[in-house]
């Protein structure tokens, strides 16, 4: 290959690794609300469950079911974790960044 061929190639492949990242947008977008969401109602919770008098008084697990609202966001928060929310969240980010590494 050629200098010229090298250089078309490169070109042809960073428009289709900017179409493929602006496709990943709107998805993105919607993965970073729900994390956004989830995140503010586990520190709400946290919140409410740590300024609550009886946490000291009680069990860990009675304090928990004393408080579902923090305990179901915090599951909830972990599940969306261990599902691989941070990797769609970052995805679009992350492709360039390492386009670059390559290619650079």
């Amino acid at each position: 290959m050629n200098s010229l061929e090298q250089a078309e190639d490169l070109k042809a492949f960073e428009r289709r690794l900017t179409e493929y990242v602006s496709c990943l947008q709107p998805a993105t977008g919607r993965w970073r609300m729900i994390l956004i969401v989830v995140s503010v109602c586990t520190a709400t919770g946290a919140w409410n469950w740590l300024i609550d008098p009886d946490t000291q008084k009680v069990s860990f697990f009675s304090s928990l079911w004393n408080h579902p609202f923090f305990t179901i966001s915090c599951i909830t928060l972990i599940a969306l974790f261990f599902a691989g929310i941070h990797k769609r969240v970052v995805a679009p980010s992350m492709y360039p960044s390492v386009y670059k590494c390559f290619y650079f």
